[in-house]
């Protein structure tokens, strides 16, 4: 299972950066061009992400007849939580960095195979991030929220 779990997400993670590179959306250029209302704005990330929204109920409405997914046991489903301080700076922190790099993790990671010379400064704040989460983790656990149905907490 292990294997063909690995395989499935290769080939997903494959055919997502193709549509990434495919629509533009690893170009930074054209994500800080959509942030961009009062300038030369491109809607192109809105269309992509209008044209997400199809694929996305089907998989909901087959995953709803499936026992689990196809390569692995179970669904790893996300419990629904409150709106917490934590949240909401943890997404004002994510949207200031995508509006000023013009990048967030998926295209960033298909932006190294495109240019890994201009995107490995990001690549390298990314992972200081999720170190520095961690850390804090340890640090102050009381003060970061982990899931209580994960092994390994945050």
């Amino acid at each position: 299972m292990v294997i063909r779990g690995a395989a499935i997400g290769l080939l997903v993670g494959t055919l997502f950066g193709a549509g990434l590179a495919v629509s533009g959306m690893a170009d930074p250029a054209r994500v800080r061009a959509f942030l961009d209302l009062d300038g030369q704005w491109d809607p192109t990330l809105a269309f992509v992400m209008a044209g997400a929204i199809g694929p996305m109920a089907l998989a909901w409405r087959l995953r709803a007849r499936r026992p689990a997914p196809l390569g692995a046991d179970r669904f790893h489903l996300p419990a629904t939580a409150p709106i917490t301080l934590q949240l909401v700076a943890g997404g004002l922190i994510f949207g200031i960095g995508w509006g000023i790099a013009g990048l967030c993790p998926g295209p960033a990671v298909a932006d190294l195979a495109l240019a890994p010379a201009s995107v490995a400064p990001f690549i390298v704040a990314l992972i200081t991030g999720f170190v520095l989460y961690r850390w804090l983790a340890l640090r102050w656990p009381a003060t970061i929220r982990r899931d209580p149905r994960s092994k390994q907490g945050a």
